[in-house]
């Protein structure tokens, strides 16, 4: 790929989203123009994700300009790169975003304002991924607020300027924390550099290399429970969960097939590529010696989230949360660093990377389904509902499928992500792997509860002359079950991407 490429993925949703709010006024054309932009983004990152050498491994195609902010003594970068961690998920990030586009096609309120804040998001969380200069994964960190701020205050329902605040209080509280971390790691370090991985074919050197075994002026587990907090509260992760189901129940459905789907995912990466990649080889503490606290804290959400899911009668509410659950799987793979004798492996690793993919198109697909339930129903509350397979056959097919792949049903995705994250953490963690194991049976439990409550059985006369979804709603019905099952059948399509950025990462 030729210098550049990354800036132009990064930056042609923006690009996009200028032109809609400089030359187009018509709403059918702002429409199919962002969808298109959408589109051409994920070609654009299929085949940059095809480009990737798995072999060659590190980071390649590097976008680099120095000192882009001319501050003195501040040695920040224009850095952006992809390596086998964020490969993956920037993947991830284009298919959701086209899916959320397809989903957004009803959408008549404020129509132009919609697709520009649609399409700066996909630049956000894409720079998010991209971004290998501490200061310029911030700066896209913060971004991401704007624009869904927006999307769930505006386009909402419910309570939604309550939930948009509430989500932007608690992700700014985290970063806060985050900020301070930064400047902490650059201040107490005494390093030049905000590069987040070394790169020897630049000449980079980064902060993880120049830390290793040095001491911090400020030490340098305040500065990991720093980041990690930030973090923490981005996946979310218990008790720090709260502004998730308020912020799902009360977004349109493509925000939040973006929420949970790729939003999650900032603080899982964040949570690898830093807490695990940064603290490994640091004087006085090792990410190591706080394993227990992540298999402690993850085992807690997932079940915690199980239980609190099977109590919902809210479709969005309940996806929302078995969202605090999943996500917990990330967390308990992580955990497994420490590794059997107190030396590092990576197999829950590489599960904790895989569950990120699989969660976010399984959770895409239940929000999506949930979406063409309530557009025809004009309801989620569960006991209203009943029967709607003998009428919706193929609204019942995205949402048994879907729901199947979110219990773990072999041959589908999931299943592949949580066995891998088991296999990786029970040598570790025996007693912990086990009741997180118990999550499972939980989700099998709410999981046909919801299905069986609202699909089958008495037919709803209510619903009787409702038609099924239409062609242009199962287009992106198709694209995630087509994942959902590309990944469960042959899960090499990701897991040897990840396997390459995981072992750079801890140092295998």
């Amino acid at each position: 790929m030729f210098e550049g490429w990354l800036s132009i993925i990064v930056f042609l949703p923006a690009a996009a989203a200028l032109f809609i709010a400089l030359f187009l006024r018509n709403d059918s054309q702002i429409r199919w123009f962002a969808i298109g932009a959408t589109v051409l983004n994920l070609v654009l990152i299929v085949i940059t994700y095809a480009d990737f050498d798995r072999g060659a491994g590190g980071v390649q195609m590097v976008d680099r300009y120095q000192d882009w902010i001319p501050v003195d003594g501040l040695r920040a970068q224009y850095l952006l790169g992809m390596d086998g961690l964020s490969a993956p998920l920037v993947l991830l990030t284009g298919l959701l975003t086209a899916v959320a586009a397809f989903a957004s096609w009803r959408i008549t309120l404020r129509v132009r304002e919609y697709f520009i804040w649609l399409l700066v998001l996909e630049t956000s969380v894409l720079g998010v991924f991209l971004a290998l200069d501490f200061l310029l994964f911030f700066i896209f960190w913060e971004i991401e607020l704007i624009p869904m701020f927006m999307l769930i205050s505006v386009w909402g329902s419910g309570r939604n300027r309550y939930s948009a605040m509430k989500f932007v209080i608690f992700t700014l509280g985290g970063s806060a924390f985050m900020l301070i971390g930064i400047l902490s790691l650059f201040l107490s370090s005494g390093v030049d550099t905000f590069a987040m991985v070394s790169i020897p074919a630049e000449g980079i050197d980064g902060i993880p290399d120049l830390i290793a075994g040095k001491d911090l002026l400020i030490p340098a587990g305040v500065i990991w429970f720093l980041l990690f907090a930030a973090f923490a509260i981005k996946m979310p992760l218990w008790p720090v969960h709260s502004w998730l189901p308020d912020a799902h129940t009360d977004a349109p459905t493509a925000v939040s097939i973006m929420l949970a789907g790729v939003l999650l995912k900032m603080g899982g990466y964040g949570l690898i590529r830093i807490s695990v990649g940064m603290f490994q080889e640091t004087k006085g503490f090792q990410v190591q010696d706080v394993a227990w606290l992540l298999a402690t804290l993850a085992v807690v959400s997932i079940v915690y989230g199980a239980i609190v899911t099977l109590r919902q009668t809210d479709l969005k509410r309940l996806v929302a949360f078995s969202s605090v659950s999943h996500m917990g799987f990330v967390v308990l793979g992580v955990s497994s660093i420490v590794g059997v004798g107190g030396t590092v492996t990576q197999g829950g690793m590489n599960g904790a990377a895989l569950q990120m993919v699989t969660h976010g198109t399984i959770t895409g697909l239940l929000f999506l389904t949930v979406g063409l339930v309530y557009d025809r129903a004009h309801t989620r509350y569960i006991p209203d509902l009943g029967g709607l397979a003998l009428r919706w056959p193929l609204i019942t097919a995205s949402m048994v499928i879907a729901g199947l792949a979110s219990l773990g049903l072999p041959g589908l995705s999931g299943f592949v992500a949580e066995i891998s994250v088991f296999l990786g953490t029970y040598e570790v963690w025996p007693w912990l792997t086990a009741i997180g194991a118990f999550g499972v049976v939980l989700a099998a439990g709410y999981v046909l509860w919801m299905m069986q409550r609202t699909f089958f059985g008495p037919r709803n006369e209510r619903f009787q002359d409702i038609e099924d979804a239409n062609f242009v709603d199962m287009i992106p019905v198709a694209a995630l079950v087509i994942s959902i099952v590309a990944i469960g059948v042959f899960p090499k399509l990701v897991t040897e991407v990840f396997k390459v950025g995981i072992s750079e990462l801890v140092r295998i």
